[in-house]
Order: structure tokens, then C-alpha cells, then sequence
């Protein structure tokens, strides 16, 4: 296609939305409109599913639970005025508190005010939070967030002794729908010991963010914590920034959840249109189609051209993936769909993996962020007439060119600057478009089945160590892993036992072993 033809292509396609001031062009993706034209048929429907999930249609079958995430940022849409006062009061709550925290009307027993935030959670209750304190706080916020977000035991010690002389001015935020999620449990247990170990009592520093009468508000209650505030179960992690899960810690840190929420509600306004070339969810979602042959047969790499957007692309992969990833359509037929998403940031990528894009396997296409605004100020120049903004600038338009010529395709978000109003519009944007997408390929966006199966699975793993422990606390001879499995009534769990022992001496926690550690088979092992 020659430069005009091109020119005229990227009219044609070119979103832009005035209020936000964000464009989105998918010009650089190579359907036709004959392509279009053919999806027309499933768009009508996917417009029509969208509506009936704002309604409260049970959309999670699985757990017999609506979907309104949407409803938090527009709360006269929830389908019963209860639903909207609860919404209505619960976010006057989160900022009352907030102002209390950061005015130091509520303040931990030692200090005159908090100082830090320690957030414990896992999934979305961690990916959306660290997204938005990353592209939103400011440098020097009234509260500096932290974060635990798995179980590693050297992670957690990390982030205790950076805070060691602060912890007595550091708010704990616990973050879990159930409160029986082993991460955050695990966190929250060991971030619990350590303020013992400081003569700190928790629940004077503490904020349970869960379902009502959970397992964790329970807790919260009877300790007298700080704060308790609801998560809904209408309201998946993966969706949840929007909730108490992500506001709590972004207005605590003094960024604007109004504006948040007000970004959000215009693009989901926007994103309503049943008219795919005037809705950006649904643009998203035509490319997203088109590129994959509607089986995701290619990667989504996403670039933001800006530090502070890093992590959207990790924010990104748990909304895709963990919506789209599903073995079954939702008439019961194995269909394996899914779209994998990973990133870095531009200028980065230029001497990192642009070149396996340009030249390399064809297997992926290309979402490029950019944002208008260099910084808040004048630049100074790094040549005559050309700023460090100018350079980044050109490398984005230099990439996505070099893409296009080498039959790469790509997508382009542009927003005026990184705020919380293009922020939360950004998080809406990407929701919209997988429900949709979801729609068009025939799936359940809004389950999770394989998550599910993987924590039974380590439940069981946990269920074994015990059996094996107690196996060895109670014979007198060492045995080989074969013996142990045997009589640990898991015969055919070798492998999993072995791993079991070796983490567990690796740890000195009560076991010997002894052999040659090349053979596996010929390890004996006791109790220490």
C-alpha cells in the first residue's frame, strides 16, 4: 500500500475520543472490509451480551454471580437501588478514611501520622494497585505503598526490613475475597509476627478489604481492626481497581479516585456505541480477531512509551489471559481459546526485542501506547531543536513503521498525558474490549475454572507434606523415597514426595538426606 493510500487508511480508521482526548488507531492492522462486514452478524450479538450483563444477567455461571464492575464508576446502573447505595457509600467511606489517615485524625499508637502502606494480596488484588501506584503516585506521596504479593518468604523479609524503622508508622492493608487465599493469608501471618516482634499490636495498623462476614472480616471485627471495607462478589479481581481493592490504596497515596472513576465512566460510555468503527472496545476487539484468526494464534506485545505505564502490560495479562484462557466454549466444546500478552516499554524494547519483532517469527501483534505530554514543564534540548521527548517520539513512530514494512501489524493508544482520569479510562477501555472479544469467540469471560484447579492442586501437595512428615516423625529407620511414598499411602506420587523432602532439607526443616543426590532412587531419609 503506498504512503497515501496509507494516509487515507489511517483517516478512515482513526478513533478519537474529545473528552478524553485519547485516539486509537488499528489502521496498521491489515483487515479488509470485507472482514469486517463479516463480523457484523457476531458484533450485534456481543453488543446485545454487553447489555445484558450492565443489566445483572448471571454472567458467572459458575459461581451464580452477576458481573458489575461497570456499575462502579456509574452507580445508578446497578440493577437495584440497594446495590447503588452500597456502591454510593462505600466509596464516601474509602475517602473519609483516607482524609483521616493523611491528616493524621487516625493515626498508629507511636506516631503522629502513617507514613507507609504495606499491601498484602495476590492477583488482581495486587496487579491492578501496583499498575495504578506506578503510573500515578506522586514522587513524594503522603503515603509510600509497598507490597506482598506472593508467598515468597525472602520477597516478605525484603519489603519488613526496608520498612524496619518505619513500621511502626505503616498501615497493613490485607486484600482477599475470601480471606482464605493462601498468599495473602501467608502474608498477612508473617507481617502480623513481625509487629509483634516490635511490641506493634496489628490491629491497630490493619485494614481488611474482603467480602462481608469472609473469613478475614470476621477476624477483622473480633481484633478490632482499623478499617473494614467490602469487596463484591459480583466483582471479579481481574475487574476489581475500581472497587475498595484498588481505591483504598490509590486514595491513601493521594491519587484522584473521582477522576478515576470519572475516566472510566466516559470511556464506558463511549464503549457502549453498537457501532463497531465508533466504539474503541470494540476496535480493539475487530484487531484482536484478525490477527489471531479468532483463535489467538498470535501474541499481543504491548509497548507503552512511557516509564510510568511499565506495568500496564503485566496488568494486562491477568485481564486477557485469565479471561480469555479457556478450554471450553460456552456451548461445552473444547475449542482451547486464549491470547497471550507480554511487554516491556519502548524506548527499552529498541535494544531489547524489537528486532525478533522486526525479523524474527511472525507470531504476535503489536500494541503500541503513547502518550503526548514529554513531562510537566519545558524540555531542555538534547540537540538543536529536538528534546529527549522528541527521541522517544520518533523511536515509537520509527518502530511502528518497521513493523508495518515487514508485514508486522500493530495497534496505537494515545493519550494526552498519564492522569487518573486517562488512567482509569485505560482500565475501562481493555475491560470492555475482552468482554467483547470473549463474545465474539463464544466464551465465559468471567470464570476462572483452571485457577481454581491449580489451588486444589497445591492444597493437595500441602496435604502429602504432612502425611509424609508425620510418616517420618514416626519410624525409627531411615527409608528410601520409594519406602516413604508406600507408606505414606502415596505410592504413586514419587516425584511429588521427592521434591517435598528436597525443599524441606534444603530448609533444615527435620529432614536428613543421604546418597548420592544425582540418583534420587538411592536417597535414604529420616527425621532430624
Amino acid at each position: 500500500m503506498d504512503a497515501r493510500a496509507l494516509w487515507q487508511r489511517y483517516q478512515n480508521w482513526l478513533y478519537f475520543h474529545e473528552g478524553l482526548g485519547l485516539y486509537l488507531d488499528v489502521s496498521r492492522m491489515r483487515f479488509d472490509d470485507a472482514f469486517v462486514e463479516s463480523l457484523q452478524p457476531k458484533f450485534e450479538k456481543a453488543f446485545a451480551d454487553m447489555a445484558q450483563l450492565e443489566k445483572g444477567a448471571i454472567a458467572n455461571p459458575d459461581e451464580n454471580r452477576m458481573v458489575g464492575h461497570y456499575w462502579l464508576r456509574n452507580p445508578d446502573l446497578a440493577p437495584t437501588p440497594e446495590l447503588t447505595q452500597e456502591i454510593v457509600q462505600t466509596l464516601e467511606q474509602i475517602e473519609a478514611f483516607a482524609e483521616k489517615v493523611q491528616t493524621g485524625a487516625t493515626h498508629p499508637p507511636r506516631s503522629s501520622r502513617f507514613t507507609d502502606i504495606i499491601s498484602i494480596g495476590i492477583g488482581g488484588s495486587a496487579l491492578g494497585p501496583q499498575f495504578v501506584a506506578e503510573a500515578l503516585a506522586a514522587d513524594f506521596p503522603p503515603l509510600k505503598i509497598h507490597f506482598i504479593d506472593n508467598s515468597d518468604p525472602a520477597g516478605i523479609d525484603r519489603v519488613l526490613n526496608h520498612l524496619r524503622n518505619n513500621l511502626a508508622s505503616t498501615l497493613v492493608l490485607v486484600i482477599s475475597k475470601s480471606g482464605g487465599t493462601p498468599e495473602p493469608r501467608n502474608g498477612m501471618i508473617e507481617v502480623k509476627k513481625a509487629y509483634a516482634g516490635h511490641n506493634l499490636e496489628f490491629a491497630q495498623y490493619a485494614v481488611a478489604i474482603t467480602s462481608p462476614d469472609s473469613n478475614l472480616d470476621k477476624v477483622a471485627k473480633e481484633e478490632g481492626w482499623l478499617a473494614r471495607f467490602p469487596m463484591y462478589d459480583w466483582v471479579g479481581g481481574r475487574t476489581s481497581e475500581m472497587s475498595a481493592v484498588g481505591l483504598v490504596p490509590a486514595a491513601l497515596q493521594g491519587i484522584d479516585v473521582g477522576a478515576m472513576l470519572q475516566g472510566a465512566k466516559e470511556m464506558d460510555d463511549a464503549t457502549r456505541v453498537p457501532d463497531v468503527k465508533n466504539n474503541p472496545a470494540a476496535l480493539l476487539a475487530l484487531s484482536w480477531y484478525f490477527a489471531g484468526n479468532g483463535r489467538g494464534e498470535k501474541d499481543m506485545v504491548v509497548l507503552p512509551y512511557k516509564d510510568s505505564l511499565l506495568l500496564f502490560s503485566r496488568y494486562l495479562q491477568q485481564l486477557v489471559m485469565e479471561s480469555l484462557g479457556k478450554e471450553k466454549d460456552l456451548d461445552g466444546k473444547t475449542v482451547y481459546q486464549g491470547i497471550a500478552v507480554y511487554g516491556n516499554k519502548g524506548s527499552t524494547d529498541q535494544h531489547a526485542y524489537v528486532q525478533q519483532l522486526r525479523e524474527g517469527v511472525p507470531n504476535f501483534f503489536a500494541t503500541l501506547i503513547e502518550v503526548l505530554e514529554d513531562r510537566q514543564g519545558a524540555s531542555a534540548e538534547i540537540d538543536p531543536g529536538v528534546t529527549s521527548g522528541d527521541y522517544l517520539s520518533g523511536f515509537l513512530q520509527g518502530t511502528r513503521q518497521a513493523l508495518y514494512e515487514n508485514h508486522r501489524d500493530s495497534i496505537t493508544v494515545t493519550i494526552p498525558q498519564v492522569n487518573a482520569r486517562t488512567v482509569g479510562a485505560l482500565i475501562a477501555l481493555y475491560e470492555r474490549a475482552v468482554g467483547l472479544y470473549a463474545s465474539l469467540v463464544n466464551i465465559n469471560a468471567y470464570h476462572q475454572p483452571g485457577v481454581e484447579a491449580g489451588k486444589k492442586a497445591a492444597a493437595s501437595i500441602l496435604d502429602l507434606q504432612t502425611r509424609v512428615v508425620a510418616v517420618l516423625q514416626k519410624e525409627k529407620t531411615p527409608l528410601s523415597v520409594e519406602q516413604l511414598a508406600q507408606k505414606a499411602g502415596a505410592s504413586e506420587q514419587v516425584e511429588a514426595i521427592y521434591k517435598i523432602l528436597r525443599h524441606l532439607y534444603a530448609n533444615q526443616r527435620g529432614v536428613v538426606l543421604e546418597g548420592d543426590f544425582h540418583k534420587p532412587s538411592s536417597l535414604t531419609v529420616s527425621a532430624n
